[in-house]
């Protein structure tokens, strides 16, 4: 073994990365002393008053209003796309989410759900995430199919 090998008791902190505690009120003498940097008089150089003290008048955390309620982390929220809509589509064509998205007939992000508004006058079949029960009778009423798909 080496002379120049690094041991435990040799270590020591990074030059200046070690500061002293300033020690305040100790005296005219010391570096803070009397007032110790608060000044002179006034409530704040006195002790035991909050930061967040806003003089005695009602705090601006309880003029504020309270929301009610929560907001579910799990919710899911569907795009809805009505019968009506699917009606142009040709008869036997397969409507999945990405036929949706690219027609323009729902958002680019999140589950699709078919709801019964409007008529539909041809067979389909629809591959989407939910469906109404009142969309899925008239799908199967015009010939059509709905299978469900996982999201």
């Amino acid at each position: 073994m080496s002379d120049e090998q690094l041991r435990l008791h040799d270590l020591k902190p990074a030059p200046g990365s070690k500061k002293r505690k300033i020690r305040v009120g100790r005296g005219e003498a010391g570096r803070r002393g009397k007032t110790a940097g608060r000044g002179t008089k006034g409530q704040k150089a006195r002790s035991k008053v909050p930061a967040w003290f806003e003089g005695g008048r009602t705090p601006i955390h309880r003029q504020l209003p309270q929301l009610k309620g929560f907001k579910n982390p799990n919710k899911v929220v569907f795009n809805p796309v009505n019968i009506g809509d699917l009606d142009r589509f040709d008869a036997g064509t397969e409507i999945t989410p990405d036929l949706l998205r690219s027609s323009g007939l729902a958002k680019k992000k999140g589950p699709i759900k078919v709801l019964g508004n409007g008529e539909l006058e041809t067979a389909l079949t629809v591959k989407v995430h939910a469906a109404s029960g009142s969309a899925r009778s008239k799908i199967e009423s015009a010939g059509g199919t709905v299978e469900l798909i996982e999201s």
